[in-house]
């Protein structure tokens, strides 16, 4: 544990103290929103299927906007695209606490949601991405790159933990309203901060803008701009792995949610989900202790195999306390596989398309988990809690059949370029 020690130490030390507490903080709205909407819009309109609605078009305005944000950021580079982002989506989750407040209807708030939703500034992804890129810069090895990455799929987890909770908390003792002016406030504040953080110069853009133009003669044509390189065809399949993991999160999420209402504990849902993420968070830490030489396509398919046989126990579950230790157990197998997705995303994809990468991973996650939230919520009320953990079963198998049957050469990564002018060292 002394060597996973110095590791994160290491980690931290790529870009400073700050940037961790800004991203962390920076993300944490993205957990808040979607939790926060459904009540909010569940208060004010008095409607279930309004909130649903609402949550939905949040849901696929970021998995349609996550990957133009992030192609965006390798063009032009993380600071102008993020600072957009936070402050347009500050605005957008401002406008809808005021839509609901006003009793607006449900497709002027769907709208507005839609907006939020793809404004989010994908902070999380560029995280990682810059992450990596700081590492590279520095000649870290694969291991450093790893514990990198295993550190900030612990804060996803710890942020999709502490989000919702805060929610609840704020809906308890106020209002639901609070809680997303306290999310609208965090993206302006610590998503700027996380803009304009010196690590923001690590990566250059690859796009026409990332320098000055060289001189060229009078009536010449400008050269063409270079073809964007092509993804391994081993990305798609991970990307649909990561939507898959996205199915099982939203099937297990309704199964608690029906079989803490047949229980007629409702109010244990939250907290059964929140051990979950506690769960998966520490395991999310426990990978940088594993050793160098087991591969990320072994881990992957270790990973679809330990989500199989962890996810069956949830189909025999009857009672309190055997959901709490199902779901537990089940939770240390989450963070290795979304883990180890990012990790062979950054060993495959070109350097260039990194970000882009990073954010279609967490928007597939989003929509698959919006997705399967619709259709094993209505399985679960028509058949029984077993039948939505039944549809997080099937994804696990699917996830398992992608793993077996992909060719993810665990090959050296390519070289990340710097930024013009950037230090060789840590960018504290």
């Amino acid at each position: 544990m002394t060597a996973a020690a110095a590791s994160f130490r290491r980690v931290l030390a790529l870009g400073g103290p700050l940037l961790p507490a800004v991203s962390f903080l920076g993300r944490l709205p993205t957990a808040m929103c979607q939790f926060g909407s459904l009540l909010l819009v569940a208060e004010t309109s008095g409607s279930l299927a309004t909130a649903g609605l609402v949550g939905g078009a949040l849901a696929a305005g970021q998995t349609a906007g996550g990957p133009l944000l992030g192609r965006l950021a390798d063009r032009h580079g993380q600071r102008p695209v993020v600072l957009a982002a936070c402050w347009f989506d500050a605005l957008a989750v401002t406008a809808l606490v005021l839509a609901a407040l006003a009793r607006t209807g449900a497709l002027p708030l769907a709208l507005i949601a839609l907006l939020a939703g793809a404004g989010v500034p994908q902070i999380g992804p560029l995280a990682r991405t810059r992450l990596v890129a700081l590492a590279r810069r520095a000649r870290a090895d694969d291991r450093l790159v790893h514990t990198a990455l295993s550190f900030e799929g612990t804060l996803d987890e710890v942020s999709f933990v502490l989000g919702p909770a805060l929610v609840g908390l704020s809906a308890t003792v106020a209002h639901p309203a609070v809680a997303l002016a306290l999310a609208a406030l965090l993206l302006a504040v610590c998503g700027s901060a996380f803009a304009l953080h010196p690590t923001a110069a690590a990566l250059r853009p690859t796009g026409a803008g990332a320098g000055p133009a060289p001189d060229r003669p009078r009536g010449r044509r400008p050269a063409a701009r270079p073809a964007r390189a092509r993804m391994p065809r081993a990305v798609h399949a991970m990307r649909a792995s990561m939507a898959l993991q996205g199915a099982l999160f939203g099937a297990c999420q309704s199964g608690i949610t029906a079989l803490t209402a047949e229980l007629h504990r409702p109010a244990q849902a939250g907290l059964v989900y929140a051990a979950m993420g506690v769960m998966s968070a520490v395991a999310g830490l426990s990978m940088a202790l594993v050793p160098a030489r087991i591969g990320l396509p072994v881990r992957w398919r270790a990973a679809a195999v330990a989500l199989i046989a962890l996810s069956v126990p949830l189909l025999f579950v009857r009672s309190l306390g055997a959901l709490y230790l199902a779901v537990v157990v089940l939770g240390a197998a989450f963070a290795p596989h979304l883990i180890t997705l990012f990790g062979l995303t950054e060993r495959l994809v070109p350097a260039g398309r990194l970000a882009e990468s990073m954010a279609f991973l967490t928007s597939a996650v989003v929509g698959g988990q919006a997705l399967s939230l619709a259709a094993s919520g209505r399985l679960a009320e028509a058949h029984g809690p077993s039948a939505a953990f039944a549809v997080a079963v099937g994804a696990a198998v699917l996830i398992l059949g992608l793993a077996l049957t992909t060719r993810a050469t665990d090959r050296p990564a390519a070289a990340i370029t710097p930024a013009a002018g950037a230090p060789a060292g840590s960018a504290r």
